[in-house]
């Protein structure tokens, strides 16, 4: 008899978590949305407590947000409302979640640096707006919309970079440019493929 590999095992203990709450959830009307959205405002709660230096809190938080990310695709499962839009959707915010954290470690570790959030934000977003086409291609999805593409990107870094030796600020008014626009990036995409979702 051929022994569990761990994606068997991890799968088996989710099931243990979630199959005795799945049944309320769903006579519940509470959307897998909601429950995805709920997981990740607790894990910006554990960053802020992280952040804050209350590292035991934001374990449990983080553990009981882990909860709500096991919740949301068992109950799309459940209630046969999975979307190809909802894995782009559940995907997103677990790497929005999980950047959120270490930006926790970050203040924490190097408070009062602005400049280093600054990048680590910048950096999460230009992921994010790569990752969102990424994915949804590998579902079969075309996302090339946007505001702030890579080559957009380049380019504001770049000429911020150039115009550096003039205006002592330019770097960083680039990369406040590239905070706005990266974000609303993400946001079109979600929505161009929460329209055409299948």
């Amino acid at each position: 008899m051929r022994a569990p590999n761990l994606a068997e095992l991890r799968a088996n203990l989710a099931l243990r978590i979630t199959n005795p709450v799945i049944g309320i959830l769903s006579k519940s009307g509470i959307k897998p949305d909601a429950l995805t959205f709920t997981g990740l405002a607790i894990n910006i709660g554990a960053a802020y407590v992280i952040a804050t230096g209350h590292f035991p809190l934001g374990g449990i938080l983080i553990l009981v947000a882990g909860l709500f990310d096991l919740l949301d695709g068992a109950l799309a499962r459940f209630a046969k409302k999975t979307t190809k839009f909802g894995a782009i959707l559940d995907s997103t915010v677990d790497r929005i979640s999980e950047a959120a954290i270490f930006c926790g470690f970050l203040v924490w570790y190097m408070p009062g640096r602005l400049e280093i959030l600054l990048i680590f934000a910048v950096l999460i977003g230009s992921f994010l707006v790569s990752y969102i086409r990424a994915r949804a291609e590998g579902l079969g999805l075309e996302c090339k919309v946007g505001l702030f593409t890579r080559a957009e990107r380049v380019i504001v870094l770049a000429v911020g970079l150039i115009v550096n030796q003039f205006v002592s600020s330019a770097v960083m008014i680039a990369l406040w440019v590239l905070l706005v626009f990266v974000y609303i990036t993400v946001v079109q995409r979600l929505v161009y493929l929460r329209r055409v979702r299948s």
